[in-house]
């Protein structure tokens, strides 16, 4: 009897003191909406068809369509692919974790890569590092970014906790930073003239950018708190910034520009249950404790949302099934639209004259 209630009080002390990485701050987030309204339930993305990446390499995380209208896309290994019919081409080795993608007006591909920051890449073996550190601290989790015409680099960096190089991958560093609830998140903009510096702070998972077609503002998606921010740049707002959408259904990830004023937002996962324990600082941390089984995780139940400037839904394509797994962005490219995974084996696509 001595030595069950010896390991008992053995195992209390380890949900109790155990050290963790996380250090949770109390947050009380509103009742989810729930797929309803502009959000209502739809099969819409049923029909689209999967491409798979070249065997055993998995999350195309996002795509950038090229000035010459070639289309790009990376994987988990850190491989560059172009998208040519239903076979992704192998390109370049990159390395890193490359996230998001965007080209830029001098025709080179800028690349967030949440290992080792900004980085520029013109043809193969020409990657270059752009900003691996702001202020004197290094970007560890650089995300999603957006080119300007002149060529400044808008780009999100999605914690200053926690480095998905040395945490276990973007996947569990994100729960893990999302579930802690620090505002560590920031955005920062790299200019033409080698300049890096923060414009905007104190984000929960900082994650998709885009900019408008005027440049005049930044929408910021903020992961963790389950909305879109709009950062003024120009006009008699410059510097303002407001909350776009808030209280969404989902959690969002990257936001695409489509060049005509408005945008798609995929949506990583629906609002957790889990959120509920938000304003406990203590029992999170001892879920945390419990091991990856009891903590949260994303919902495979693929959502993107087409928006304007105005914050005004436009339309919703879903995967309810959550076939595709994991949805990260949505992009028209040619006469097609594609929609990116973060860790399936495939993204999806399907023509624009399907899309309701």
């Amino acid at each position: 009897m001595r030595y069950i209630l010896a390991l008992v009080l053995i195992g209390l002390a380890y949900l109790v003191f155990w050290p963790v990485p996380v250090d949770p701050v109390a947050y009380e987030p509103p009742e989810p909406p729930g797929f309803t309204g502009d959000f209502i339930e739809n099969n819409y993305l049923d029909t689209a068809q999967l491409i798979s990446l070249p065997a055993g390499e998995i999350g195309p995380e996002d795509i950038a369509v090229m000035l010459d209208g070639a289309v790009y896309t990376t994987g988990q290994s850190g491989t560059l692919y172009r998208i040519d019919g239903d076979q992704p081409a192998e390109i370049d080795q990159l390395g890193g974790r490359p996230l998001g993608l965007r080209a830029g007006p001098d025709g080179a591909l800028y690349i967030a890569d949440s290992f080792r920051g900004l980085m520029r890449w013109a043809g193969p073996g020409t990657l270059e590092t752009l900003v691996s550190e702001i202020d004197g601290a290094p970007i560890i989790y650089a995300n999603n970014l957006d080119v300007a015409q002149d060529g400044t680099v808008y780009f999100s960096n999605s914690s200053d906790r926690f480095d998905p190089e040395t945490m276990g991958g973007t996947k569990p560093t994100s729960v893990m930073t999302i579930w802690e609830q620090s505002p560590t998140g920031y955005v920062a903009r790299y200019s033409p003239d080698g300049i890096a510096e923060k414009i905007a702070e104190g984000f929960v998972y900082a994650n998709g950018i885009a900019l408008s077609p005027d440049e005049d503002f930044l929408l910021i998606a903020e992961t963790g708190r389950a909305r879109v921010h709009k950062l003024w740049l120009a006009g008699p707002k410059a510097g303002a910034q407001e909350v776009l959408l808030d209280n969404l259904p989902g959690y969002p990830d990257n936001i695409k520009a489509q060049g005509d004023g408005t945008y798609w937002m995929a949506f990583a996962s629906p609002r957790v249950p889990a959120e509920k324990l938000m304003p406990n600082p203590f029992l999170r941390k001892l879920i945390w404790r419990l091991g990856p089984k009891v903590r949260p995780a994303p919902i495979h139940r693929g959502m993107l949302v087409q928006f304007d400037g105005d914050g005004t839904i436009l339309r919703t394509l879903q995967d309810p099934q959550g076939r595709l797994g994991i949805t990260t962005a949505g992009q028209a490219a040619g006469d097609q639209f594609y929609v990116m995974t973060l860790d399936s084996p495939w993204f999806g696509r399907m023509p624009i004259a399907d899309l309701p």
